[in-house]
Parts: structure tokens; sequence; C-alpha cells
């Protein structure tokens, strides 16, 4: 017995241990080895996402090869709440198109600018910061609907000892730094199994030079 298609299109629902040939190809993550650990072969897509880091700017440098590629797409992408100045030089250097780049500071209002900018459809993706806060699971569901109704990719960035809460996230991810690069946990997946941990260098397959920091090295 077979779902109907727009069952196995759902990244909301949960299907044991097949992985449906129907599941939606997502955006490379840039790193091979991650890619194929994961569904969708890349990050989910119109679906929530959370990078799970206690460095500050740390998962960053795992988002940025998709914000090449999706910043030549048209759209927007929209960071919420950054907890540092993003450093425009080593994101132009990587390919980042920064005229599609906004950066807002919301005074508290993260959630609801983040979910805003979701559902608007003028983005391709929204990163976000929750600080050290908890996050209510309504307001995290309320971005992951609105991921997928404005079909954008959303990165939530959290501390790691948000990884013992809730979350219907798609996807998880616990970020921890390593020698020459860093080491990924998958904690949770729709459609694939958790559990699986790799080491990731800092220089995704495609990049020719080293990447200078993302972040800019000083506080707001």
């Amino acid at each position: 017995m077979s779902l109907d298609p727009p069952l196995n299109q759902r990244l909301d629902l949960w299907r044991g241990s097949a992985v449906s040939a129907e599941v939606p190809r997502g955006t490379p993550t840039g790193f091979a080895a991650l890619d194929g650990l994961l569904p969708w072969r890349g990050w989910p897509p119109a679906a929530l996402v959370e990078i799970l880091d206690d460095r500050p700017g740390g998962g960053l440098a795992l988002a940025r090869p998709a914000l090449e590629t999706l910043s030549h797409g048209g759209r927007w992408l929209l960071l919420v709440d950054p907890p540092f100045v993003p450093y425009a030089p080593a994101l132009a250097a990587s390919g980042v198109d920064l005229s599609r780049l906004v950066v807002v500071e919301t005074a508290g209002e993260t959630a609801w600018t983040a979910e805003q900018a979701l559902r608007s459809g003028a983005c391709a993706a929204v990163l976000a910061w929750g600080g050290r806060g908890r996050w209510p699971t309504l307001a995290l569901r309320r971005l992951q609907l609105a991921a997928r109704t404005g079909e954008a990719l959303a990165l939530l960035f959290r501390p790691v000892a948000a990884g013992r809460e809730h979350s219907p996230a798609v996807l998880r991810l616990r970020v921890q730094p390593a020698p020459a690069g860093m080491t990924v946990e998958v904690l949770k997946q729709r459609g694939g199994r958790p559990g699986a941990m790799i080491v990731l260098p800092l220089l995704s397959a495609v990049e020719p030079a080293p990447l200078p920091s993302l972040i800019a090295n000083n506080n707001r």
C-alpha cells in the first residue's frame, strides 16, 4: 500500500526507516558527506532546521555554501538578530551576492520577524538566532508552517542545550569544533535515521582557497 503523493511530499510526517523515492531534493549543503546522510541530499526544502552550536555565530560556517547558492536565485536572504556583525568581505569572497542579503535587529521580536519573512515568499532563506532563551513549541511550529507557506529555508541557531527540548524542526544538527573542521551530529531528521556523526572540513569541496571568518570579531 502506497501513500498518496501529497502525503509523500509532506516533510512533517515521519515514515519510519523507509525513505520515499519522492522525497523532494533540497539545496545542497556544500558538504558531500553531509548531503549523503540526509534524505533530501541537502537542506530540506521549505522547512525549519535547527543548528545547535554554543559558539556565537559558529554554525554559520555550515550554512555558508547554501547561502552562496540561494543568493543567486532572485530572492532575499534575511539574517535576524545575528550575535555579531556579519563580515561582509568574507561573505562576498565566498560567492554570496551581498545585494540579496539583509540583516535585521529586532529588539526582541526575533520569532515574529522570522515568521513574517518566511511567510512572505520573498526570502529564499531566513536565518535567525535564538540567543540563550527558550523557544515555545508554538513559536517553532509557526516557523515551520511559515517556511512551508513561503517555500523558504528556515535556519534557527540555538545553543546545544536546546537539544534536550522538543522541537517540530524537520532537521536538527549539533555542531562542535574539531581540528581543521567541525563535528556535525544528526540529532533528528524526518524521513531518515538520527545518530550519524561526521567531521567536516571548514572548506566545502568547491572552495579553492581558505575562507576568512564569516563573523566580524567584535560585539554589537
